[in-house]
């Protein structure tokens, strides 16, 4: 079994996470998502992306890279948040 090759790229890197990030937030504002559903919206977004945009002919590769466009969009958000949190706090 070979398995696909997998380049991270700019798309990767500086869109998608932020994509995932924000269609995340817009559908936990608008249609009123309780907070413990948030992470696993993130990373079914981040899998429908991939799957069907970025790696679209690469099954593999899709599920592979949405895994971590979702879960790189849900430690983004943690990390911001907590550091909000905290220079707020420091104020």
């Amino acid at each position: 079994m070979d398995f696909p090759t997998i380049h991270t790229n700019f798309w990767d890197a500086v869109i998608a996470v932020p994509v995932v990030m924000v269609v995340t937030q817009l559908i936990k504002v608008l249609l009123k998502v309780k907070k413990i559903y948030v992470p696993t919206i993130a990373l079914i977004i981040g899998l429908i992306i991939s799957v069907f945009i970025s790696h679209r002919h690469y099954l593999f590769a899709g599920l592979f890279m949405g895994w971590f466009y979702g879960y790189a969009a849900i430690g983004s958000y943690a990390s911001l948040k907590t550091t909000f949190l905290t220079y707020r706090k420091q104020k």
